[in-house]
């Protein structure tokens, strides 16, 4: 704990980001203050869902920054397929050994999947967040909401102010 306090002081006071590539996501992401990662190419929500819009599919998740937060997760509640998710409603929720927390949809429309593999596995999402913590698939109802969402730079920001704040 001392040694990560130490790393976080160093890393705000220079400042600290790099780029690096993620496997089959491939965008570049950056290192917040907190040492979250945030990965270019999705879109956050002020909620701390993230949201990868490719083609006809969204697929949604929690964030690093939320996964840390959270601590270790123990029990994950998830929809069913073929159920509606609505932009700001509760989809399901996250079981940690700190606290339980409802995920709120960022987008709305049709769950045509979900990762099934948290079921026995629920820290996939602390250990991969962004790839094999992944929550649902969804077939968004209104693509334009997506426009609402933040993108890397604003959801970095947002998270070192919000953390300040607290």
């Amino acid at each position: 704990m001392a040694l990560r306090m130490w790393a976080s002081s160093t890393a705000n006071a220079l400042k600290l980001s790099t780029s690096v590539s993620k496997s089959h996501l491939s965008p570049a992401f950056s290192i917040s203050r907190c040492f979250s990662t945030v990965l270019e190419g999705l879109k956050y929500a002020n909620s701390h869902e993230w949201v990868k819009h490719e083609g006809s599919v969204a697929t949604i998740g929690i964030t690093a920054h939320a996964q840390d937060h959270l601590g270790e997760v123990v029990f994950v509640e998830l929809p069913e397929e073929n159920s509606t998710v609505s932009k700001e409603k509760s989809f399901g929720a996250v079981e940690s050994v700190k606290a339980t927390s409802e995920i709120l949809s960022p987008i709305s429309g049709e769950v045509i999947e979900v990762n099934k593999n948290l079921t026995g596995s629920p820290g996939l999402i602390n250990t991969s967040p962004y790839e094999d913590g992944w929550m649902i698939k969804v077939k968004p109802s209104s693509p334009a909401e997506l426009e609402s969402l933040m993108g890397a730079k604003e959801y970095t920001k947002f998270c070192e102010d919000e953390d300040a704040a607290h």
